[in-house]
């Protein structure tokens, strides 16, 4: 068994999809109308991605995920090369922070489109 994808509700998919396709690499394998008149862009590779969903209608802020029942707090993704990435990331106006060396490997965090923090490591 595999995770296929996660679904995060964002205040711009297509926005969202465009730096995260600049970020890693990845594309958009579908989007389209989804729940409540809403708008999702699933994006990612071929076996597993992100749907990046906004309803149609307002949204609420979310104050913080760690000390929230069911709260996304943050979303890992694997490299290849911790510190290409790491320049694409602050090159696009985010800011890395919590870098690590453990066992077994590198990694670092960032907040990204609408405050989702992703973890972004680098296995030996």
């Amino acid at each position: 068994m595999r995770l296929e994808h996660l679904n995060v509700t964002v205040s711009d998919p297509k926005g969202t999809a465009s730096i995260l396709q600049d970020l890693f690499d990845w594309k958009i394998r579908w989007e389209g109308v989804a729940k409540d008149n809403g708008y999702t862009v699933h994006i990612g590779e071929d076996d597993t991605y992100l749907a990046l969903y906004s309803p149609d209608k307002a949204l609420n802020k979310c104050d913080n995920s760690y000390t929230t029942v069911s709260g996304l707090n943050h979303i890992g993704v694997v490299v290849d090369d911790l510190k290409a990435i790491e320049n694409r990331v602050i090159n696009s106006g985010f800011k890395p922070h919590n870098h690590a060396d453990y066992e077994p490997g590198e990694r670092f965090y960032f907040d990204g489109p609408d405050g989702i923090e992703f973890e972004v490591v680098s296995y030996r």
